[in-house]
């Protein structure tokens, strides 16, 4: 939330993309004993930051949709993966079974956009 005085009034505005969190696991759904974290690439990664369950075998989807920006070129170091996203799509990636306290870090080729999945 950014707070804007323009001649004595305040007008606040939201930021989706700066800093945004899922809200208790929103973009984590376990279905058959797997958890899928999904996030969204275009002009950057969302959300930025998620929190999802550790000790569960672990899926992370990355939705594209007509993302042609360096979101694309996708770096997930603790997975092993490096590829560049299909321009629109759904892309899986087995992330295995996450141990807490140990962050999954994604960033696109350039270092420009990162996200984050905290595991508890």
């Amino acid at each position: 939330m950014v707070a804007i005085l323009i001649g004595g009034v305040i007008l606040l505005t939201g930021n989706s993309r700066s800093g945004d969190i899922n809200s208790a696991g929103s973009n984590v759904v376990i279905k058959d004993g797997i958890q899928y974290i999904t996030i969204d690439a275009r002009g950057g990664y969302s959300p930025q930051r998620s929190i999802a369950q550790a000790g569960i075998p672990s899926k992370l989807i990355v939705n594209t949709n007509g993302t042609y920006d360096c979101s694309a070129a996708l770096v997930v170091r603790q997975a092993n993966y490096q590829e560049i996203l299909p321009a629109t799509g759904k892309t899986e990636i087995d992330i295995g079974i996450p141990k807490a306290g140990e962050p999954l870090r994604g960033t696109c080729g350039m270092g420009m956009y990162n996200f984050e999945v905290n595991f508890d």
